[in-house]
């Protein structure tokens, strides 16, 4: 999951992409990093949620079928990837806080923290403490790695970001997403009963 968010298009990954190639590598990293900063009120939030909402079987399901869907539809927009129109320069000076400023008022943290990062927290704490922060760890690892390796790939080469290489991981990671919506799917319908 946190490898296709950060391959993902967004608003986050073009502005990572803009600030390499009207800047540096570094200043491209630093956008990258970005979510490390945005993501820790958003995710104590909906942790604290969904706690509450544990005995509430069929609100879970619901929500994890929700989930499913957005999962699911960010695969088939993996699927249909052409390619990445690159930001021309516009001559603007760039900075971490617009970074900060693009993560916090984008839709996508809220949409994957309540529909799909929370419940597989949730369900990750029933194993134990070690697999809830293990799995939080490992998705910001993906997420901010992957992007710190396009801000180096955009870096080094300014048009693999057009190329087929860009193309075919994120079709592989479509079909990757598409099975996760599917595991989720099946957990949603287990919590409302209906499997």
């Amino acid at each position: 999951m946190g490898l296709s968010a950060g391959f993902a298009p967004g608003p986050l990954l073009a502005l990572v992409i803009s600030e390499t190639l009207q800047h540096d590598i570094k200043a491209g990293i630093k956008v990258a990093l970005v979510p490390i900063l945005t993501d820790l009120p958003i995710i104590l939030f909906t942790l604290l949620i969904l706690a509450k909402l544990a005995r509430f079987h069929q609100i879970l399901g619901a929500i994890s079928i929700i989930g499913a869907c957005f999962i699911f539809y960010m695969g088939i927009g993996n699927l249909r990837t052409k390619g990445l129109d690159l930001p021309g320069n516009t001559g603007k000076p760039k900075s971490i806080q617009r970074g900060i400023i693009v993560n916090v008022l984008s839709p996508y943290p809220y949409l994957f923290w309540f529909s799909v990062g929370g419940p597989t927290t949730m369900k990750a704490m029933g194993v134990g403490l070690f697999a809830a922060v293990s799995f939080i760890a490992f998705f910001y690892l993906l997420l901010v790695g992957s992007k710190v390796v396009l801000a180096l790939l955009v870096g080094k080469s300014r048009f693999f970001m057009q190329g087929n290489t860009y193309i075919f991981i994120m079709r592989l990671l479509g079909i990757i997403l598409i099975i996760l919506a599917g595991i989720l799917f099946r957990d949603g319908l287990h919590l409302l009963g209906l499997f």
